[in-house]
């Protein structure tokens, strides 16, 4: 079985043009479908029936997956016994009457403009980490930029005189303007906080307390932090800031293309941040 789904993978690689996390992805499941089915005897391909991989999916859900883990894993396993018949490695597909199960959409709690007052509050002002995280907050709430994007900034990325930053992507290069209240926090963490970050030369411009480049883990647990000290019920990520941004353009009449857009984009194809 091993070797058939190596074949697979070199298959969906080379003629599909899979990308690197979706071979990785597909490969990961098909050994744990592996795994189960060698563990009552079926250790070739043409001895797997509807009844073991119903029999798996079970398997599953008594384990606690979720609907869209399971669904993903027939998908995979589907694509990859279609693979095997049309190869002639087996003259019927075990998951011909599979039917994925229906993945209920995830919601996006969205904060109120009080939440959000609530939540900038609670750095302190005084402390160097106070004054880094506001600004933080702040840029991730005024400029709907990216977690990512945000980590990797440099000092020469800002513009504080005019009020831009200029985020440098691998496919492309966005400038975003920001507000006078962010202008001012993030003018107070580059001249007073960040010097004390500093621990050797370094163009980041957002730093950890050992001088180095903030991770995401990092940040996204300074928000929750802050968000359960504000006494916050709802689960808040950057990606909810991002959502109540542009949220909150759209309630103060805003209602330019570009406010529509990035809340449609925000809301529906960016659940992974």
């Amino acid at each position: 079985m091993e070797e058939k789904i190596q074949q697979f993978i070199t298959y969906i690689e080379k003629e599909k043009r899979a990308s690197y996390n979706t071979r990785i992805s597909y490969e990961r499941d098909l050994r744990k479908a592996k795994a189960y089915f060698e563990q009552f005897g079926m250790t070739e391909v043409n001895e797997i029936t509807a009844t073991s991989v119903t029999s798996y999916l079970l398997y599953m859900e008594k384990k606690g997956f979720s609907t869209a883990t399971i669904s993903r894993s027939i998908t995979v396993l589907k694509k990859y016994f279609q693979y095997l018949v049309r190869s002639g490695w087996i003259s019927m597909d075990p998951t011909e009457q599979l039917q994925s199960p229906k993945v209920e959409k995830k919601t996006i709690d969205v904060l109120t403009m009080e939440e959000v007052e609530l939540l900038f509050e609670q750095p302190s002002k005084r402390t160097t980490k106070g004054i880094r995280d506001r600004a933080i907050l702040e840029l991730l709430y005024e400029t709907g930029i990216h977690v990512n994007e945000l980590i990797q900034l440099k000092k020469e990325n800002v513009n504080l005189e005019l009020g831009y930053l200029v985020c440098e992507g691998e496919k492309q290069t966005k400038v975003i303007s920001f507000e006078t209240i962010a202008k001012e926090i993030l003018k107070e963490y580059i001249e007073e906080a960040r010097p004390q970050l500093e621990k050797g030369e370094t163009d980041i411009l957002f730093l950890n307390r050992s001088g180095q480049t903030m991770s995401r883990q990092g940040l996204w647990k300074m928000i929750k932090a802050y968000a359960s000290q504000a006494g916050i019920k709802k689960e808040i990520t950057p990606h909810v800031l991002r959502t109540s941004f542009s949220f909150h353009l759209l309630q103060k009449g805003w209602n330019g293309n570009e406010a529509n857009d990035l809340f449609k984009k925000i809301n529906w194809k960016e659940m992974k941040e």
